[in-house]
């Protein structure tokens, strides 16, 4: 009969986590597997724990209190008594083994070798301890250990609660070996799949763990040994008398020679993945090698490395990140990917709550690499860098797949027409009316039909040929620009400054007509007092009881009915709209009250055209003075004219897009409050972990796999923990790129020029626009930008962001408002810490922190 507070091995799996942590739960898997030697031992299981604290409550009561105190939990979890069942528990699992059995008494939460945390090392272990006494005093020890300084700060970082973690602890036979080593079945750091990593000293694993002694490192690939690195093992841990271990000097015999055979090598990498295989997924091992025989004493997770697409074939696949390309790396639920999906025009695969396109086609033909290298890569370089490190690779030839048909011609350019943007920007906005007309009647099956056909007829781009041949057009036009003027006048990057305020640029009009909101706000100050202390999501309704509010809650409305639509991360069908949450432009809006006078807008955009116009003029006269001036000027006059007319409309298919993501969210949210009335689902906010497909079967079926939803959701925490790759292989090979610069300030961090100039200024590191709570002059600093960032970007001095390119939204805008820009700035908000004085090169292409 099972006890209930002790456990075999044989009676442990991954299914009863909750019950002996997953450190144990794996254990137990391994135990049962041929040809897998695990050490003996049992498992006090978190019944036990859970028994200590209902006989403590004064420890219970600790872990809910704020301050958490972990230093006092620790000290009263040391100090407690055990009570009689559970020590002639433990004791009789003793007594099946030598009085002399020495023991490493190891702890198994119930948060460690999770899918999306592995929590290595966050609770101590304790080695060679022989004895009852010993062992329930290290069992306490364990318990205690979940409150270390490290394992709490770990859990607050993963959001796991510290109430609801709980312990068990594993009580596994030492084993004293002469080498130990830790196994990675897939590469922790480049995450290639294919390739084994494994590193190896003498004595016990324990020193090699937390890096005490020096490894031999090995890598091994498709059966082969691709790597050894044998370093000199000068120190060794050992086991000494019971309760100790000791870290010796190796002999020098033995200090430069190999700890395992090229035989032992493969044995174990052959090993690693069998566990993969088990598991479903990469392993962390960790191994022993006694008289020439393996033993495994853990396996879990490896949770850091970025999921693959499910494709379910053997071919070679390059993929590159939509979300690099679209400023939304967060992850994304699957209705918001499905929708994507659906409207993209070539097919994207998701992985780790992103997408993905696949371009080993296109690099197979010349015609296709030139545009993934010259077009992606002229916008993003960090991506063309990633790509030509891989093409430059010996045998990538042979993997890449068929050639692809012709790439889209993106050397096109049209003439000017005065008249055709205009249009094309009118005739979206009737196709807006018309769709929302016919959303309002539909309901049901024939609503959902409706817009799976509608995203059919949207594959083709928002704006059709037309549109996108204005935006082909203005993006040569600039790189024709840049390039001509920096050859005959050495002027670099003249098109920035010829950029400033564009006509027909729905995103920086945006940024502009939320000044004139704070016009009508800003002559109130008791309307002023209650926006900055308001947390009244329906603060609209209340402004008319204040002089002055109904006029700015009119100012607000109109500005939501034109760009309430949008929203941080707003490719993301889910996410929370201005007009679902108007308390979120809060923070922008309170800014241009304190920094502006009134006009700012106006004011902003005539400087703008004026800064714009004399650059013209001054480029075309310079011109003019120099052999074949007049064919020079002339051509220049006709790209400039292309560059300001097309240009702008740039950002307003991607405005027209969101515009119908938002009806379509809008109809389907009421479809689904008539699934709450019906009981079929708790909340309307469900059918975001639904796929549109998924959500139509739900409206035949009546019913709700309530798991899945539960699984969607705990795989979405897990991805929003995840950093996606620029580029990644079909070998889970992870590409991010990197500036190839010299002659950087010492400590200056390299990004890619969007916008010209050079600033000073406080850094305000900023990571959502609910916290940005900036001043005129400060330089923002921040992941990446969307088009909903742009209120904010009339209130600073400069721009740095890590993800970025040269035609991305962020900018656009930055050069129409003049404002000196670097992106792709590889770990900003983490190098450069709020509030400390920098220096902006935008000219140079990067930043520095200066002393102060």
């Amino acid at each position: 009969m099972r006890n209930a507070y002790v456990l075999e091995f044989a009676e442990m799996n991954r299914s009863n986590i909750s019950l002996v942590g997953g450190k144990a739960a794996n254990l137990g898997e391994l135990s049962r597997l041929e040809d897998t030697a695990v050490p003996s031992g049992f498992c006090i299981a978190t019944s036990a724990y859970q028994e200590m604290l209902r006989r403590n409550p004064q420890i219970a009561t600790q872990l809910e209190q704020d301050p958490f105190e972990p230093a006092s939990i620790r000290a009263a979890i040391e100090g407690i008594s055990f009570w009689p069942e559970f020590r002639s528990a433990v004791a009789a699992r003793l007594a099946r083994f030598s009085p002399d059995q020495a023991w490493a008494v190891r702890s198994s939460a119930t948060a460690e070798d999770l899918p999306g945390a592995s929590f290595a090392g966050q609770q101590d272990s304790y080695l060679n301890q022989c004895g009852q006494l010993a062992v329930l005093e290290h069992i306490r020890k364990c318990w205690a250990s979940l409150f270390s300084d490290r394992a709490v700060a770990y859990r607050e970082r993963q959001g796991f609660p510290h109430s609801r973690v709980q312990m068990a602890v594993l009580v596994q036979a030492m084993v004293f070996p002469q080498v130990s080593g830790i196994l990675f079945s897939a590469d922790p750091v480049s995450g290639h799949r294919q390739r084994v990593c494994l590193e190896a000293g003498w004595g016990l694993g324990e020193g090699l763990v937390s890096g005490r002694v020096a490894a031999d490192r090995f890598t091994v690939r498709e059966g082969k040994i691709e790597s050894r690195r044998v370093v000199s093992k000068e120190t060794a841990i050992v086991a000494l008398e019971p309760g100790a271990t000791q870290r010796i000097e190796v002999p020098e015999s033995q200090r430069l020679s190999s700890c395992l055979t090229d035989e032992q090598v493969l044995q174990l990498a052959a090993l690693g993945k069998e566990l993969e295989s088990h598991f479903g997924q990469p392993q962390d091992l960790e191994w022993s090698l006694v008289d020439g025989k393996i033993h495994v004493l853990q396996s879990r997770p490896m949770t850091a490395l970025f999921p693959l697409p499910e494709l379910n074939d053997q071919d070679f696949h390059i993929y590159v990140s939509v979300g690099h390309q679209q400023m939304m790396t967060e992850a994304i639920k699957p209705l918001g990917l499905s929708v994507w999906q659906a409207t993209a025009a070539r097919p994207m695969h998701s992985a780790g709550g992103r997408l993905f396109v696949d371009v080993a086609p296109d690099l197979a033909s010349p015609a296709g690499r030139n545009v993934i290298l010259n077009v992606l890569g002229k916008s993003d370089p960090l991506i063309k860098d990633a790509i030509s490190t891989l093409l430059e690779r010996e045998g990538l030839e042979a993997d890449l797949p068929a050639q692809a048909g012709p790439p889209p011609n993106f050397e096109q350019m049209i003439d000017y027409d005065p008249g055709l943007v205009p249009e094309l920007m009118e005739s979206t906005r009737a196709s807006l009316h018309h769709l929302a007309r016919q959303l309002l009647v539909k309901s049901g099956l024939e609503l959902l039909d409706f817009i799976l056909q509608d995203l059919q007829e949207l594959r083709g781009g928002v704006s059709g040929p037309r549109g996108f041949s204005v935006i082909v057009t203005a993006t040569n036009a600039a790189y024709w620009l840049n390039e001509n003027l920096e050859n005959w006048l050495g002027e670099p990057n003249a098109a920035h400054a010829l950029s400033l305020s564009l006509p027909n640029n729905v995103t920086s009009q945006m940024g502009l007509a939320l000044l004139e909101v704070a016009d009508s706000i800003r002559p109130f100050p008791k309307l002023v007092e209650y926006l900055q202390t308001t947390r009244d999501e329906d603060f609209l309704s209340q402004l008319p009881a204040f002089k002055g509010g109904e006029a700015a809650r009119q100012a607000i409305l109109t500005y939501l009915d034109r760009y309430g639509m949008r929203c941080t991360g707003e490719i993301d069908i889910t996410r929370p709209r201005w007009s679902e949450q108007p308390l979120s432009l809060l923070p922008a809006l309170l800014n241009h009250v304190r920094a502006f006078p009134s006009g700012e807008a106006q004011r902003r955009f005539l400087h703008g055209q004026q800064q714009a116009q004399q650059k013209e003029q001054e480029l075309l006269q310079r011109l003019r003075q120099m052999p074949e001036g007049e064919q020079k000027a002339e051509q220049t006059r006709k790209m400039i004219e292309l560059l300001r007319n097309y240009a702008g409309y740039r950002e307003f298919p991607k405005y027209a897009l969101i515009s119908r993501y938002f009806l379509y969210k809008q109809a389907l949210l009421r479809e689904a409050e008539g699934l709450v009335q019906k009981e079929v689902l708790a909340a309307p906010d469900e059918i975001f972990f639904l796929t549109l497909q998924e959500l139509r079967d739900l409206l035949v079926t009546g019913q709700l796999d309530r798991a899945l939803i539960r699984q969607r959701l705990q795989a979405f925490q897990s991805y929003q923990k995840l950093t996606p790759p620029r580029v990644m292989t079909s070998h889970g090979e992870t590409l991010n790129g990197s500036f190839q610069r010299d002659h950087l300030p010492a400590g200056a961090l390299a990004g890619l020029t969007v916008s010209n100039g050079v600033v000073e200024g406080r850094a305000r590191v900023v990571l959502t626009l609910a916290e940005a709570e900036l001043e005129e002059g400060d330089i923002l600093v921040t992941s990446c930008t969307d088009p909903s960032w742009t209120p904010l970007f009339v209130s600073i001095r400069g721009l740095v962001t890590e993800v970025g390119g040269l035609m991305t939204h962020g900018a656009v805008i930055a050069r129409e408002y003049g404002l000196p820009a670097i992106v792709g700035v590889a770990g900003a908000t983490r190098l450069i810490r709020d509030g400390q004085k920098v220096r902006l090169n935008a000219s140079q292409g990067y930043v520095e922190v200066l002393p102060v």
